[in-house]
């Protein structure tokens, strides 16, 4: 009966322990920006799988699509303040708060995938260093298609813009489109159709994979490939949680960080053609940018550029040098 009683609370301890282990696991909520049909969105659930995997089920990441958590403007906040642990963001919408965190959204500066990856991996440690002081760790970049431009009428050269209600989605788009003589009007991937639909903008530039996610054929006929720029998302994560994780999960999640923007920097060469053809597909007259759109579109360039550069200072003109 002894026996029968110590082997039963033998039993019962392993089984609590059991429990308590189960319990130990770490799961995370991610606000992920795009829809569940947008590639970046993938990368973002493979990166959550290949954690799961790497950890053992210690670290669990949950994928929120479509910003029902965080909206743009409110992610990097979130993130800092640990309201959610993990999350991606367009990088260049941090602008006005550092213009190092824009880089990428100068026209002109990385019009392909080549030169985007060197404007990356220059200002990578810049940004990684901001970041850090906020109590931010960066996880990985994503990067979007090359920009181009969606009208609901056909444009020749620079001057048609003129004074067209314009879509912008941060200070460098805006900037772009007062610059191209258009009026810029902030408005959030989510709500262009609407947008469109009552008259609040006439056009807009962004990429192929938002004019698909947006089903840009119900609202504008034509599409640029202007490829002015190649803006991006990055995941990053609140440091206090990544430091409470166990130094093998640690490297299990800057491993699939690593992976997931291979991944994701492979997609979107991918993606890029076939979501043109996309557009193409559905009706769109799909071109490239007018010649004579070509000697302004540089002009603009060149001014934004002078103008980022004096606002990043030292560390601005050490980048552009880098890269030239």
């Amino acid at each position: 009966m002894i026996l029968n009683r110590r082997h039963l609370l033998s039993t019962v301890a392993v089984l609590c322990m059991g429990m308590t282990s189960a319990h130990a696991a770490e799961k995370w909520n991610m606000s992920a920006e795009q829809p569940d049909g947008n590639y970046i969105t993938g990368v973002a659930k493979e990166f959550a799988a290949d954690v799961a995997k790497a950890t053992k089920g210690e670290l669990e990441i949950k994928v929120h699509s479509n910003s029902v958590l965080f909206k743009r403007p409110d992610l990097k906040r979130a993130v800092q303040t640990g309201q959610v642990p993990v999350g991606d963001v367009l990088i260049s919408v941090l602008g006005n708060e550092d213009a190092m965190f824009e880089a990428d959204a100068v026209p002109l500066m990385a019009r392909d995938f080549d030169s985007a990856w060197k404007l990356w991996q220059a200002s990578k440690p810049g940004i990684e260093q901001r970041l850090a002081k906020q109590g931010i760790k960066l996880l990985y970049s994503v990067p979007w298609p090359p920009q181009g431009i969606y009208t609901k009428v056909p444009v020749k050269s620079m001057a048609d813009f003129k004074g067209m209600k314009f879509r912008a989605y941060n200070a460098a788009t805006s900037r772009m489109v007062e610059l191209m003589g258009a009026s810029p009007t902030t408005v959030n991937s989510g709500d262009v159709p609407q947008a469109f639909g009552t008259g609040l903008i006439e056009a807009m530039i962004t990429s192929p994979a938002t004019g698909v996610d947006s089903q840009a054929w119900d609202f504008s006929k034509y599409y640029y490939d202007v490829q002015a720029f190649i803006p991006k998302n990055v995941t990053m994560v609140n440091a206090r949680a990544f430091a409470k994780l166990s130094p093998a999960s640690q490297k299990a999640v800057m491993d699939a960080a690593a992976a997931a923007e291979k991944r994701g920097w492979d997609e979107a060469r991918k993606q890029t053609s076939t979501l043109t053809q996309t557009l193409a597909k559905n009706g769109m007259t799909v071109g490239p940018m007018p010649a004579a759109m070509a000697p302004d579109l540089a002009k603009i360039g060149a001014t934004m550029a002078d103008e980022w550069v004096k606002k990043a200072g030292a560390d601005g003109k050490a980048l552009v040098d880098k890269l030239k």
